[in-house]
């Protein structure tokens, strides 16, 4: 029985589609179909239920999974550790991470680590989505504010620090708030996204807290293009400082409330993480993007802290 056709098996298993599988490796779906028709013939049993519309493995093909899996991930295991043995790091680095913070603080990043490591490809993944790194086959992630249990390794790379901000234009046009519940009378800018509320927390330098309804006419689900409008004079927006540190560097943002801490979401919890598998054996590729990553975000993220 060939390694290759419990490889595809194991691979549609975790991505429940066989189309996916397909697409991963770069063939049509009808070659990942014959291939799992392969393997149940050479086992006698049938491993998915398949029609036009779903693809669900039957009680035999779970129960395969399950013992196979493991082997399956012991295989790959090795294979890692005789291509780090070699000295050279090579082969594809499968990187998922949200859409903003990827054009900001990743993709920056990878001409120098390319440069270092020459035969290391990249594969980004930028999604505001959390994917299963196991299914997806994501060697590493990158997540954004509190994270659940999820069974994966983690690792926290930087707070996250936000401000509230608007451009000289607008101040100029509409005057400055000059406290937290003045907001209410202006226009802010809404990111659309999990966790963030339409209600922004100030806490001052006593510990008290203030939260105030914001509304404005503007929503969107990305950070960049809110800063953007931002930035044109639309209203006032509430953006973690990883987002607008050049801006308000450079004064084309203004940091409204210098003295408070805020938030869109709880205090305390907002932090950027990396994520990667909880497997026993590291793959090299991983520890050196990780510890690359440790070492650009010593003082914070790069957009911030111009590094």
């Amino acid at each position: 029985m060939e390694l290759s056709l419990i490889q595809i098996f194991v691979e549609v298993m975790r991505r429940g589609s066989f189309a996916a599988v397909a697409r991963d490796r770069g063939v049509d779906p009808s070659t990942i179909s014959r291939s799992i028709s392969v393997l149940e013939k050479e086992l006698g049993v049938r491993l998915f239920q398949r029609n036009s519309r779903q693809l669900s493995p039957t009680e035999s093909g779970t129960v395969y999974f399950d013992r196979i899996e493991p082997i399956i991930e012991e295989v790959e295991q090795a294979r890692f550790k005789a291509v780090d043995i070699e000295g050279h790091l090579k082969g594809t680095l499968h990187i998922a991470t949200p859409v903003s913070f990827a054009l900001l603080n990743i993709i920056p990043l990878l001409p120098e680590l390319g440069e270092k490591y020459p035969e290391l490809s990249f594969n980004l993944v930028m999604t505001d989505a959390a994917l299963d790194l196991l299914a997806e086959r994501i060697d590493v992630a990158i997540r954004l504010g509190p994270l659940t249990d999820s069974g994966l390794v983690t690792y926290q790379l930087s707070k996250m620090v936000s401000k509230v901000c608007a451009s000289p234009s607008y101040i100029e046009l509409y005057g400055r708030p000059e406290k937290p519940q003045d907001l209410q009378n202006h226009q802010c800018l809404l990111l659309d996204m999990p966790g963030f509320s339409s209600t922004w927390k100030f806490r001052n330098s006593k510990g008290e807290v203030t939260g105030v309804p914001v509304q404005g006419k503007l929503t969107t689900s990305n950070a960049i293009a809110l800063k953007e409008c931002a930035r044109s004079g639309m209203g006032i927006i509430m953006q973690a400082r990883w987002i607008v540190g050049r801006e308000l560097r450079e004064g084309t943002l203004i940091d409204l409330f210098p003295d408070y801490e805020v938030t869109a979401a709880e205090f305390d919890s907002p932090a950027i993480w990396i994520l990667y598998p909880s497997r026993t054996y590291l793959p090299r590729k991983v520890r050196v993007f990780v510890e690359f990553l440790k070492e650009k975000f010593q003082k914070g993220s790069p957009w911030d802290t111009a590094l």
